[in-house]
């Protein structure tokens, strides 16, 4: 009994680093933050754009999706720096080199889409020369000033580069629920908790 308790005592130490092994509370509470927010974006922005001029959301529905676009930058920032400081863990044994290729090019690819999709929609935002306020706490000033055309070649890239975002987005899940129902490792349970 007493070595039972132990045991519970130390697992339920919080694990905020990653190791060799396993994910960190820190890492896993950012993936999921970043896929949460990534998605939810994504399904504000495909309303938005069919809102009429006379809807209570047309101007609402946008400064919300910047507000959340530009902390998710910071929050995707965040994440890459504590990436730096606890490095993830090894890829588990057992899997194929394809499959180990695959996964680092999907994430390197979901990181370079979403830097796309956030800085074009700040250009698409700023095209005007006006700067950004984020949720009434601070405004993120143009570094363009005003650019014709910019609204529009910006607006091109953050589409197609948040479809393909959520395309690879989806396929990643997809991966992870291959791993976790099909191969039974512990890929996905690594992402759920330390």
């Amino acid at each position: 009994m007493l070595a039972h308790s132990r045991s519970l005592g130390h697992s339920s130490v919080m694990k905020l680093r990653n190791d060799k092994a396993r994910y960190g509370w820190v890492a896993i509470g950012l993936h999921w933050l970043v896929a949460l927010a990534v998605f939810a974006l994504f399904g504000l922005g495909l309303y938005m754009v069919e809102l009429s001029y006379y809807d209570p959301w047309y101007q609402s529905a946008p400064d919300l999706h910047r507000g959340v676009g530009l902390t998710l930058l910071a929050v995707v920032l965040i994440r890459l720096a504590w990436r730096a400081l606890s490095p993830p863990p090894a890829p588990l044994a057992g899997h194929h080199r394809w499959e180990r290729i695959g996964a680092r090019l999907a994430h390197w690819g979901l990181l370079g889409l979403l830097l796309v999709a956030m800085v074009s929609g700040y250009l698409i935002s700023t095209a005007d020369g006006s700067g950004i306020d984020v949720f009434g706490l601070f405004e993120v000033p143009s570094l363009t000033g005003r650019q014709n055309g910019l609204e529009d070649s910006a607006g091109l890239v953050h589409y197609w580069s948040t479809w393909a975002l959520v395309v690879l987005a989806g396929l990643h899940g997809l991966a992870a629920l291959k791993h976790h129902f099909i191969d039974r490792d512990a890929t996905l349970k690594r992402m759920l908790r330390p």
